[in-house]
């Protein structure tokens, strides 16, 4: 592909050398610069791109994008931008020649529900046929493969790169978690979302946006991105205010949800260990859910889904179909079968708003004690680790605080600010820093009719501990412990 296409798109603000050259590739790590390719400087966290300039061009790098002063050789061609991340953007989508065009994308944002969302609506449009692709925190799925990536929402190269092989393999859909983070690092700029979903906003990643309002400033982004339709909770605090702001702000289609109030909501709720019957109200009519995944917040997840399929033109009974049809998602309130008399559940909750959520649910349903094992993840806000200790011990009768990812953080500090909240005297709790260790305690003092509940890595398979990644799958653990 010529430069000179490439950069059409790209709001540069000079350009020095040749612009019609043949380009082969793109990439913002030097290491993976081949022959003809473009290379982005990025200014990162933790290092700067602009230092391994000479890295990318003697691995054969001919064009350079830059957002700072660098000096280079004649044959090579030199972009200077405001923002490379921008441009990074740019030339991707470019590059793979503007794939979201041809798909229709399902953007969703919120601290929780993302990815239960995202697999309860390709549930859905697998009965109508659709071929899916999934973009999140548990990988890529391209119409039932999958691909690991390392983040909820991967770089704007990556991701273009992705929507190109959904639209090779005639995806319909792509349903997509985004990230506040991804927003606010320019990952989803130049993608062509149909329909935004909101799902909720609590305390999380204060360590990068400092405070809740620039959260979610920065989640309100996708809205004003979106062509077709925006999806909002119509019970949570801030979904409510951006309802008001887009109904002043945007002539595009809007649906609310809700339990009690919304244009699809439920009734007649009935709950129980294996998940919630309900009548579903839209305004296409009425229909009762089987659905089988316990807890109100699956619940509102579920309605989001349906309000998501109600503007695709799915039939309620289809609709039906897909919820019922659920086999649950990997490390979200994930029963682990065992030949015990007791039960242990595996979830991703990580923040407050999450230990809320899924050990309110526990609660409702547990016939005896409930032993929660959680830590909390290093280098990340340090404020939510006491809170998250106190809801711990409001609804468990034993807590083993133990080490989540400590990442450069010592386990025995995190825990320290974990056991600050934790009220001793309506919760015996342990400290066991070694989380294999906690976990082998848990089953040694479990009773019949007792729940484990594992906090905090879900689906994850690893634990960073000390700045190393080690293998780390609670399911496999705890067949070993058991066996």
């Amino acid at each position: 592909m010529i430069l000179n296409y490439i950069l059409s798109n790209v709001s540069y603000e000079k350009v020095v050398g040749e612009i019609n050259k043949d380009i082969k590739g793109i990439d913002f790590d030097s290491r993976n610069i081949k022959e003809d390719f473009i290379f982005v400087a990025i200014t990162g966290f933790k290092v700067d791109g602009h230092d391994f300039i000479n890295t990318a061009i003697k691995n054969g790098a001919r064009t350079i994008i830059v957002e700072k002063d660098v000096k280079v050789d004649d044959e090579i061609t030199l972009v200077k931008v405001a923002d490379s991340r921008v441009a990074l953007a740019e030339v991707s989508s470019a590059f793979y020649e503007y794939p979201t065009k041809d798909l229709n994308m399902i953007g969703i944002t919120g601290t929780n529900g993302k990815t239960s969302i995202s697999y309860i609506i390709d549930s859905i449009l697998k009965e109508v046929k659709h071929k899916t692709g999934i973009v999140g925190t548990l990988g890529v799925v391209i119409d039932e493969k999958n691909i690991k990536t390392n983040n909820t929402t991967p770089e704007s190269l990556h991701l273009q790169n992705f929507f190109e092989q959904m639209r090779d393999e005639n995806v319909d859909d792509c349903i997509m978690e985004v990230s506040s983070h991804s927003i606010s690092l320019n990952r989803v700029d130049m993608i062509d979302f149909n329909i935004g979903i909101f799902t909720n906003l609590s305390e999380d990643h204060l360590d990068f946006h400092n405070t809740l309002e620039e959260y979610m400033n920065e989640k309100t982004k996708l809205f004003y991105k979106t062509s077709d339709v925006n999806i909002i909770n119509n019970e949570d605090k801030y979904g409510k205010a951006l309802i008001k702001k887009l109904e002043k702000d945007r002539d595009i289609k809007l649906l609310t949800y809700g339990i009690d109030s919304g244009d699809i909501r439920a009734c007649q709720i009935e709950q129980s260990v294996n998940g919630i019957k309900y009548n579903m109200i839209t305004p296409k009519g009425n229909i009762n859910i089987n659905l089988p995944l316990p807890g109100k917040f699956n619940l509102y997840n579920a309605l989001a889904a349906a309000a998501c399929a109600l503007h695709m033109n799915i039939s309620l009974d289809l609709i039906k179909k897909g919820l019922e049809g659920l086999k649950g998602v990997k490390g979200r309130f994930e029963l682990v079968e065992l030949d015990k008399d007791f039960d242990i559940i595996i979830d991703f909750a990580h923040s407050p708003d999450g230990f809320e959520n899924v050990l309110n649910t526990v609660k409702q349903f547990a016939k005896s004690r409930i032993i929660t094992v959680f830590g909390c993840g290093g280098d990340r806000d340090k404020n939510k680790r006491p809170q998250m200790g106190k809801i711990a011990s409001k609804y468990s009768d034993i807590c083993l605080v133990t080490s989540d990812n400590s990442r450069s953080e010592k386990t025995e500090d995190i825990i320290e600010d974990i056991v600050v909240g934790i009220d001793n005297h309506t919760c015996e709790y342990f400290k066991i820093p070694d989380r294999r260790d906690a976990i082998k305690k848990a089953i040694q003092i479990a009773k019949s009719d007792d729940i484990i509940m594992l906090l905090g890595k879900g689906h994850e398979t690893y634990q960073i501990i000390d700045g190393k990644t080690y293998d780390f799958d609670e399911v496999e653990i705890i067949k070993e412990i058991i066996n």
